[in-house]
Parts: C-alpha cells; structure tokens; sequence
C-alpha cells in the first residue's frame, strides 16, 4: 500500500481506508457493549452486591486513567491501524479471560486496556483519512457506525445475558476476532507525532507538555470540557437505567434496560446527521443549546411512568447529546491535529472525559450505598449536568462576546 503524507489527508469519506476504520470500529464497539450486559449478568449470577455493577465502569475506565501519558504516543507513534490491530487484540484477551472464569471486574478491566489504546487511534486516523472541512461528517459517520453497534451490542447482549451467557462470550471473543483482522486493511500511514524518548518519565512529561499546549488553547479546551461532562453522564446513565428499570417499570430482566439504553444510542446517530447538516467547525457554538438541554431532559426522564414514555426522553436525550458531542469531538481533532497530533489530543481528551466518569460513577456508587432511591440519584445526576453544561455555554458566549 502507497502510504500518503497524513497533513494532505484524502477527500473521500468512502475511500478504502474509512470503510476499513468504519467496519472495525463496529465490530469492536458492537463487542464493547455486548460484554458489559454479560459482565453485568456474571456480577448478579454470584449475588454480588448491587453498587458492584456500576464498579465495571469504575474497572474500565481506570485503565484510561493510567495510560493517558501513554495511549497518545503510543497512537501517533506507530501507524494507527495497527494500534487498533494491538488494542483489539488485548479486547479479545479480556473476553477470553471472562469466559476462563475472571473475575468480572478484572476481565472487564483488561478490555479498557485495550479500550485506552484504541480510542486515540480511532479517532485520531480521521484527521490524517479526511480534509479538514470534512470532519464533522467523517465524525458524523463514524458516531453513525459506531451507535448502530451500540444498539444491536446492548440488545443482543442483553438478550444473550438473559438465555445463553456462555454464547454471548463466545460471540463477542469472536467479533473482536474480527475487528482486529480488519485493522490489517486500514492502510499504513505515517506516524504524525513521533516521539524520540521512550523513557516513561519523558513520555510522561510529553503528556503534560501537550495537555498544557492544548489546555491553552481556547477551542480546545472548550471541546475537552464539553464532552467530558456529557460522557461522564452518558455512562453513569446507561448504568442507571439498571437500577432504574425494576423500580419505576417493575421489569426485573437485563433485556429491557439493554434496549433502552439502544435508544439512547438511537438518538446519538440522528442527532449525529443532524450535527453534520447544520454544525461546521465555524459555527459549533450552534450545539450549546442542545447540550444545555440534556440534564433537563435526564431530569425528566427520571419521573416515566411507562416504558414509551421512557423510550421518547431517551430518544431525545441521545439526539441533544449527538448533536451536542460530534462537533465537539471534530474540534478537537482539527485543534489537535494542528498543534500536539490528534493522538495526543483524543488521549488528553480521554483523560479528562474518564475522570468525569469516575466522579460520576462514584457519585453514584456513593449514593446507593447511602440506599437513596434511584429516580433522586437520576433527578440529581440531570441537575448537576445541566449546571455544568449551562456553566459552560456561558462562559464561551462571555469569551466570544469580548
């Protein structure tokens, strides 16, 4: 393969090398949400305690956490299609592990090994396979690609959770399989950020130096901050609606809050095209309004009284939040592809957006252990993302305005 120089990326949003980032991204997120329906159905076989459940994302996202110094570089090092070979590799090693008989946690907490590795590849190759003023909808396509596997991971997931556990690990061992085979097809382009110093206390320091960079800039700083408060709540949700189900529905399988939390993936994807129709990179601020209105519509969700009800905010929840979080997650890689490597950048943003998820996810796990029912924890989790978020838009209109 002819590898092209990543500051001329390609034109076309179809070329070979998109199609191939596209079908392994659904593989592997299909497998990522499968897992944790199956990791959660492990949990509740043992009679573990309730708040473990929300422990899986605390597991997961550690390994963000701990690698951020090192997932960038590691993704602009090396050609990013075989950072997703690796990653997708260690995901198989995680879901192999759970069906071994791994603890949960631990297993779980190997597939955000892989997971951390991956996002800033991912991401990151889509600056260097498409023109600047196509990123929006390169993002939009990969956000589009990305919920359908939520979707069908969640409901397939939680259906084989539900009746046959031990096919459901198989069945996601085997898409991992895949993803990683299909990384072998994304062409090999040159590393964009290549670091000279493999020291851990030198990378370290390029971390630093590179989140600083990037924490100086204006744009970026705002995308960083943005989405890490909307993914924060994006998985405490997901886990919420766990807990929420048995309460203010009185269903008592894991299928049902799958196929909510498929709704909410819904949403994303048709608030994603809606982003790539009326969003540019000049007019971003056009998403604040949207994103503004997630905590209300969380907050509302919260009181459903039936399962349509339930599935209409959910629907509307996940469009604001798509139509919100795609322009984002463009800005930051035209910033960051521009100063430190989009890598780097989508390293620097994992960090951040894995820390709200920790807070988050804490909060939450502290509150049911204080046994405070599940529609106040909903109820307060909305509020402070409206807060957050209308703190936010603030701010940058009163930057702007000077």
């Amino acid at each position: 393969m002819t590898a092209h120089n990543p500051t001329v990326p390609q034109t076309s949003l179809l070329s070979r090398g998109m199609l191939a980032v596209m079908l392994a991204q659904f593989l592997s997120a299909l497998a990522d949400n499968a897992l944790l329906f199956a990791a959660i159905a492990l949990i509740k076989a043992g009679s573990a305690p309730a708040w473990q459940v929300p422990l899986l994302q605390e597991s997961f996202v550690i390994a963000y956490i701990i690698l951020a110094p090192f997932a960038g570089p590691f993704a602009d090092t090396l050609p990013k299609g075989r950072v997703m070979l690796i990653a997708n590799s260690m995901k198989f090693l995680g879901a192999a592990a759970m069906l071994a008989g791994l603890n949960p946690l631990l297993a779980y907490g190997m597939v955000g090994l892989g997971a951390a590795a991956y996002s800033p590849a991912k991401y990151g190759i889509l600056s260097e396979l498409v023109a600047v003023e196509k990123l929006v909808k390169a993002n939009s396509l990969m956000e589009g690609s990305t919920i359908v596997a939520i979707l069908l991971g969640a409901v397939v997931g939680g259906w084989l959770a539900d009746y046959w556990l031990a096919g459901a690990l198989y069945a996601i061992a085997t898409a991992y399989l895949l993803a990683a085979a299909i990384n072998l097809l994304i062409p090999r382009l040159p590393p964009s950020h290549v670091l000279t110093n493999f020291a851990p206390l030198a990378m370290c320091r390029d971390f630093l130096q590179a989140t600083r960079t990037l924490m100086q800039d204006r744009d970026a700083k705002f995308s960083i901050v943005g989405t890490s408060i909307f993914w924060g709540a994006g998985s405490t949700l997901r886990f919420l609606l766990v807990a929420w189900v048995p309460v203010a529905l009185n269903i008592h399988d894991l299928s049902t809050p799958a196929n909510l939390s498929g709704a909410v993936a819904i949403g994303i994807a048709l608030g994603a095209i809606a982003a790539a129709r009326w969003v540019d990179l000049r007019t971003v601020n056009r998403a604040l309004p949207a994103g503004v209105l997630i905590g209300l519509a969380i907050m509302a969700f919260a009181y459903s009284g039936n399962i349509a009800t339930a599935i209409a905010w959910l629907l509307l929840i996940g469009f604001l939040g798509g139509f919100y979080a795609v322009p984002l997650n463009a800005l930051l890689q035209e910033r960051g592809h521009e100063s430190v490597g989009s890598g780097h950048a989508i390293a620097i943003q994992n960090l951040f957006e894995n820390i709200s998820m920790l807070l988050m996810m804490g909060l939450y796990i502290l509150l049911s252990k204080q046994q405070l029912p599940v529609i106040p924890i909903t109820v307060t989790i909305g509020g402070l993302v409206f807060l957050a978020i209308g703190w936010l838009a603030w701010s940058r209109i009163r930057q702007e305005a000077r």
